[in-house]
């Protein structure tokens, strides 16, 4: 009864990490290029009673034992990389990247390049390509400027930044936008800000443009949406309250146990 009680209280903690998960997607269902986490169980340790193969009276191996497990746990958090829905905006300087890949932005209060999918590119006052954030400018690595007198912008699949300027019928190249992919993406450390993070399990990062070295392509006038599906985290939400509200009456199962065996004495 004990070990019920134990049992039931590790279910009910897992699973309440599990909830401040799927609340955590759902929160994030229109944030751009949002990757979803899915939240792994695994069971913890078990009391060997008897241990499978031991010798009976006649020298027999048993075939079976006898264990009883301690409960669970949260064995990971893994992000789900797979490509979200384009959303067409018709406005030159919104990205999106279709396949493998991220962009590159130095985050100047960590003196260190980060790694975003959202590309919901502006101009800061010197032209140059930023963020669209309002707590900082984070450039785009490496640093692509836009002439004060461009009357347009247009990005290539492969990351090509041409601009037209008065005087001049052909578009002139004035930069090329570098992506970086990594051997295990799930590996990265999100940090907030649409923001991931180089990690010792992510890997380094594989720079390239797009198309080149199994990089996905840029795709100027569009947005990456979430990828989080609503009605499957909705889903998620409801099995993970039956299964709180479950391992909670077996608590109190134990408990009422626990309570007859101690009341005996009156009897």
């Amino acid at each position: 009864m004990l070990r019920a009680l134990n049992s039931s209280a590790t279910g009910m903690q897992a699973q309440a990490f599990n909830l401040d998960v799927i609340a955590n997607n759902l929160a994030n269902a229109d944030t751009t290029a949002f990757k979803s986490s899915r939240a792994n169980f695994e069971d913890t340790y078990y009391e060997q009673v008897v241990l499978p193969g031991q010798q009976n009276g006649v020298g027999q191996r048993t075939a079976v034992g006898q264990a009883v497990g301690l409960g669970t746990r949260i064995q990971s958090t893994q992000l789900d990389f797979s490509q979200g829905a384009l959303q067409a905006t018709e406005r030159p300087l919104d990205l999106a990247i279709t396949g493998p890949g991220f962009f590159q932005v130095l985050d100047q209060n960590r003196n260190q390049i980060m790694y975003t999918r959202a590309g919901n590119v502006t101009k800061n006052v010197d032209g140059q390509l930023v963020m669209a954030s309002s707590d900082i400018g984070r450039p785009l690595d490496p640093s692509i400027t836009i002439p004060q007198d461009a009357t347009n912008i247009a990005i290539s699949s492969d990351g090509v930044v041409s601009v037209l300027q008065p005087g001049n019928p052909d578009l002139q190249q004035v930069g090329q936008l570098q992506l970086s992919r990594f051997i295990n993406p799930e590996g990265l450390v999100q940090v907030g800000d649409n923001l991931y993070q180089q990690s010792a399990a992510s890997g380094t990062p594989i720079v390239a443009f797009g198309g080149q070295d199994g990089m996905g392509v840029v795709r100027s006038g569009f947005l990456e949406k979430s990828n989080v599906e609503p009605v499957k985290q909705l889903v998620g939400l409801i099995r993970t309250q039956r299964a709180f509200e479950l391992a909670s009456q077996a608590i109190q199962v134990a408990d009422e146990q626990l309570s007859l065996v101690a009341n005996l004495r009156r009897f």
